[in-house]
């Protein structure tokens, strides 16, 4: 599996099917857990049909933690590359400042960690991510 990182706007706004957020509250990274899962990941998901991608971290940021006041932006355009197979998406930055009740979704959880847990969905997938947006925010 190969990750790579994109400057905005460098990849073709139709290839954006996912937005993923890096998350933070009050200094602690924000994970979520999937009601079918025991593994943390970062808010995110697919773009809806239609959907600008921005609008899509948006609403799977607000929908996964039940964000209330909060700011977000976009950091980056990332790829995953599995056997040969290219999926593309947005990175976005966010500090949430107050969480609302949590959708009765598909998110069973949220936590504020001081540090990357090992039990992630997508442990050779959020590090990256993560480091990357590290890097850029500074």
């Amino acid at each position: 599996m190969k990750v790579d990182f994109y400057e905005l706007g460098t990849v073709d706004n139709q290839k954006l099917k996912f937005g993923v957020v890096a998350a933070y509250s009050k200094g602690k990274l924000v994970l979520v857990r999937h009601k079918d899962r025991n593994t943390w990941e970062m808010p995110g998901g697919h773009r809806e049909d239609g959907e600008d991608i921005n609008d899509a971290g948006r609403r799977e940021l607000v929908e996964e933690t039940g964000a209330k006041d909060f700011s977000i932006k976009p950091n980056c355009e990332y790829s995953v590359t599995r056997d040969g197979v290219s999926s593309y998406g947005r990175l976005f930055y966010s500090e949430i400042s107050s969480f609302d009740e949590l959708p009765h979704l598909e998110i069973a959880e949220v936590k504020l960690f001081t540090e990357v847990p090992k039990e992630l969905t997508y442990p050779e997938i959020i590090p990256r991510l993560l480091h990357h947006t590290h890097l850029t925010i500074l």
